[in-house]
């Protein structure tokens, strides 16, 4: 595979060489590979509780559902749900403090409509 990363600017593409990107990138994936060692079980539980159960339901997920589902104190789960959204990397959640995506699928209309074999249809986020 070739490791090339091109940046456009308006009408042009211009090829932005490996040793300006590949750092970051490393250093991201460090990063997101302690934020996710940090959690608890609890956290790993509700983040694939949810990221499987939104496209069951095909709508967000209140935080009270979750709880009853998993039968953890909602206050826990609420507490939870803020953990996973702080850095933005898990899940998001709308006005109304339900989960819309959760990393990789999101119930909200995006470009990217993905069909699972199981007839399951949600976003990809």
């Amino acid at each position: 595979m070739r490791k090339n990363m091109k940046l456009g600017l308006w009408r042009y593409m211009i090829n932005v060489p490996p040793f300006l990107w590949e750092k970051q990138i490393s250093k991201m994936k460090r990063k997101l590979q302690a934020e996710y060692r940090s959690l608890s079980g609890e956290h790993h539980s509700v983040h694939h509780f949810v990221v499987r159960e939104l496209a069951d339901a095909g709508e967000p997920l209140s935080p009270e559902w979750v709880s009853q589902r998993l039968d953890i104190p909602a206050d826990r789960v609420k507490t939870i749900l803020d953990d996973l959204e702080e850095g933005m990397t898990f899940l998001f959640r709308n006005n109304n403090g339900e989960v819309v995506w959760a990393y990789p699928g999101t119930v909200e209309r995006t470009p990217h409509h993905v069909s699972f074999n199981t007839g399951q249809e949600l976003y990809a986020a």
